[in-house]
């Protein structure tokens, strides 16, 4: 019987029969209107306040995320926002500086490139993921097979986002290399979100900012210019405030010794003489060929000569040796924590 029912019944008392009985029929009526609800109502009041707060739960773990669903988030990418369902799995990674922040957060990955140099790109508590090509060129079939709900690119595999696209939903989350921290801070927080970890993600930044305030409290201190050289081979290039190593200008507030520096992806090719000349106070290398893997001198060796020797920066032993990482995974997790700490030493012994 309907709660409409029921109301219409006890009208038609209340016209017809005295005082007191009309007051009897109420009291009935108001029982009845009770009997007519369903028996299941307060059970379905306790489901319903169970899944709000199930749905506040799962809400917290895209903290900041004004646009998402408990089910899927907009992650920043180069093409855009992209509406991704959260904790994708099979999961594919192609870049190395995405592959240290999962393996900072203890996100599994499914599928990586073989032939990495580096041996910080994977959780410890999951298995080994599977070979799906390299860091240049995707293995198709092995894609296919796995057929994973989301492919995570950097640069080096940006110009193959179409191809992959058609698999499944490709992000190309490639850092911006003229504002390196910032990229690299909201890829770690969009990692996070993504994942349902946005707590981890959060002290992660905070141990990368913690080496950078430290730093930059010993750098306040005018302990000298910087400037940053590639070693490749015998080759030479430098690179300024916009680079990918920008940060140590920008970030780290030391000074550049040449502002001067032309912006170019493998940097401004330079000579023995431009470092004497430019005479940096502080020499920060990249040894790219030992980064790779390759045979040949190193950069230490490479820079032992006449003219760099002249340089303050050698005669203070102020030439600080960037880790492998800030060529291969720039703007990761243990990349940050590497060479911050190696900076940080290096300005708390200078004299």
């Amino acid at each position: 019987m309907s709660t409409t029912l029921c109301s219409n019944r006890t009208a038609s008392l209340l016209v017809k029969r005295p005082l007191l009985t009309a007051m009897m029929t109420a009291l009935i009526a108001s029982v009845g209107l009770a009997g007519c609800s369903s028996p299941d109502s307060s059970d379905n009041e306790i489901t319903e306040t169970k899944a709000e707060n199930q749905t506040a739960d799962a809400a917290s773990n895209v903290a900041e995320n004004d646009n998402v669903s408990v089910a899927t988030i907009a992650v920043d990418t180069v093409k855009g926002k992209v509406d991704l369902a959260m904790n994708p799995s099979p999961l594919v990674v192609y870049d190395m500086t995405l592959m240290q922040d999962l393996a900072a957060l203890d996100v599994a990955v499914d599928g990586m490139p073989s032939g990495l140099h580096l041996d910080n790109l994977q959780s410890k508590v999951h298995p080994d993921p599977k070979e799906v090509g390299t860091v240049f060129e995707p293995d198709l079939e092995a894609l296919n097979a796995m057929q994973p709900q989301a492919i995570l690119i950097g640069s080096r595999m940006a110009e193959k986002y179409n191809e992959l696209s058609s698999i499944a939903p490709t992000l190309d989350m490639s850092i911006d290399t003229a504002n390196i921290y910032e990229s690299s801070k909201q890829r770690l927080h969009d990692l996070g979100a993504l994942f349902g970890k946005s707590d981890q993600a959060v002290k992660l930044q905070g141990n990368i900012d913690m080496l950078i305030d430290e730093i930059k409290a010993l750098t306040k201190e005018n302990k000298g210019k910087g400037l940053v050289v590639m070693v490749n081979g015998n080759k030479l290039s430098a690179y300024g405030d916009k680079s990918r190593y920008g940060f140590i200008h920008s970030v780290l507030d030391i000074p550049m010794a040449d502002d001067k520096i032309t912006d170019a992806r493998h940097g401004q090719p330079i000579s023995f003489e431009y470092i004497q000349k430019t005479n940096p106070d502080w020499l920060f290398v990249v040894d790219r060929s030992a980064a790779i893997g390759e045979d040949g001198a190193g950069a230490k060796a490479v820079l032992d000569n006449p003219l760099v020797a002249q340089t303050t920066a050698w005669d203070k032993d102020q030439v600080v040796y960037l880790s492998p990482d800030s060529y291969l995974a720039f703007g990761g997790y243990y990349q940050w924590l590497q060479d911050l700490t190696t900076i940080k030493n290096a300005f708390t012994k200078a004299k």
